[in-house]
């Protein structure tokens, strides 16, 4: 959806930034509703960055864990229109986690739970790695050849109506003909103009 031609854009990179995180935490928020809120009475941010809310001794833990991993599988996918090139997907991931790190530091400490690190950490390889693979999938995607053939085409026909336009009207050349010659085993395009030919 950003990508464009290959030129440093801090703004865009900030602007793929801020998008990646607002969607990853919008997925985690619908996760912990699903998995933790109907365990609880009332959500809150302790759910999102409070470490001592990852605890694997707990239901309540594991759901907050589940919500964690599967919004790292769809992080991956929200890659696949955000980011787009396999080869960004490891420093776009490792940004988020950094940021979701320094906002859970602020909130509840520096996490001191070794689950904490673990689930997150996983998380980050899971989003990282699912990421590439379905960009490289996107990347490799074959481009139909008969589309290809076709736009050529066309844009072969309007060079050769330029070239035309000195010596003929519009009407006339709104009946242009094109015409595919296979001449040693190419193809060649072959318009004609009111009974004149131009090869292309």
């Amino acid at each position: 959806m950003f990508y464009g031609s290959v030129v440093w854009d801090p703004w865009l990179i900030v602007a793929q930034i801020v998008c990646l995180q607002c969607l990853y935490y919008l997925a985690l928020g619908v996760f912990l509703s699903i998995l933790v809120g109907t365990r609880v009475s009332k959500m809150s941010l302790v759910y999102f960055f409070d470490y001592a809310t990852v605890d694997a001794s707990t239901v309540i833990g594991w759901g907050v864990m589940s919500s964690i991993f599967f919004s790292s599988i769809a992080g991956a996918g929200f890659l696949v229109y955000l980011v787009e090139r396999a080869k960004k997907c490891l420093d776009f991931c490792a940004t988020l986690y950094i940021v979701h790190l320094f906002i859970c530091t602020i909130y509840g400490g520096w996490p001191a739970s070794i689950t904490w690190w673990v689930v997150n950490l996983t998380g980050l390889a899971v989003m990282a790695l699912l990421g590439e693979y379905l960009c490289m999938r996107r990347e490799m995607r074959e481009i139909p050849i008969s589309r290809l053939r076709s736009r050529h085409t066309d844009d072969r026909i309007t060079r050769l109506c330029l070239m035309n336009w000195r010596h003929e009207s519009c009407e006339a050349a709104a009946h242009e003909k094109a015409i595919k010659v296979r001449t040693d085993g190419a193809y060649s395009l072959r318009a004609t103009f009111s009974g004149r030919s131009y090869e292309g």
